[in-house]
């Protein structure tokens, strides 16, 4: 492994130039030529996503991977898709972000107590990285981690996003609880000095289908706000 970056925004650096897994240099790549109609006229990022937020933040939001003509196409954490505008309008409602939508780079969305970040941060086709690439994007997340030392409430956007949270608190020192804490939607568990708080992803078929509801996911929000002590005193 790279050695890891001082600040974050050298990490973010150093995530940008990724190239460790050549199937995903190469379909991110690929979907930036081809493009989707509706962005034919737009540059893609095409490159490794780098995480968002606030650099003091107490709540950690993770997600799987970055969408292939959403954060691959933006260059922002579930920015420019239909996952990322139903997230950004709760995060408005519920106190962490200035305004409810998050179209571009430059839209002037500042995220305050919390900071956003995937396990892979490259656009995988069929939305599945392999085994191999989750273990090779890991110690990015791993080095973020440490670069945030005030973030202790980790909200996991779905059960591969817990699974890969759980992968990386062993990976930062942290001892899993036995048995193996069970995703589910508003599932918790302590890990180390760590609190995971589980909520089904806000996918397009999951809030399409009534599976995940505004008001279920501003409830999750909610309660991550208490859990980290951000509106006491």
């Amino acid at each position: 492994m790279d050695p890891a970056p001082a600040t974050l925004d050298a990490h973010q650096r150093a995530v940008a130039a990724c190239r460790r897994c050549p199937r995903l240099v190469a379909w991110r790549e690929e979907v930036a030529t081809v493009k989707r109609a509706a962005f034919r006229d737009e540059e893609y990022w095409a490159r490794p996503v780098r995480g968002l937020g606030d650099p003091a933040a107490r709540v950690l939001l993770v997600g799987l991977a970055p969408a292939a003509h959403g954060a691959n196409r933006t260059g922002r954490m579930f920015t420019g898709d239909r996952s990322g505008d139903f997230l950004f309008a709760a995060l408005h409602r519920t106190g962490f972000a200035n305004q409810p939508t998050s179209t571009h780079r430059d839209d002037g969305l500042r995220l305050t107590g919390c900071w956003i970040t995937a396990m892979v941060r490259c656009a995988p086709p069929a939305n599945k990285p392999t085994p191999a690439e989750r273990d090779a994007c890991l110690p990015w997340t791993v080095a973020e981690l440490d670069l945030l030392p005030g973030a202790d409430v980790v909200v996991c956007l779905g059960a591969f996003a817990w699974d890969g949270a759980l992968r990386l608190l062993a990976a930062h020192g942290e001892a899993a609880p036995r048995p193996r804490p069970r995703f589910g939607h508003g599932a918790e568990a302590r890990v180390g000095r760590y609190r995971l708080l589980g909520t089904y992803h806000p996918s397009q078929h999951n809030t399409f289908t009534g599976r995940l509801t505004p008001p279920m996911l501003d409830a999750i929000l909610v309660r991550a706000r208490e859990m980290a002590g951000l509106d006491a005193g």
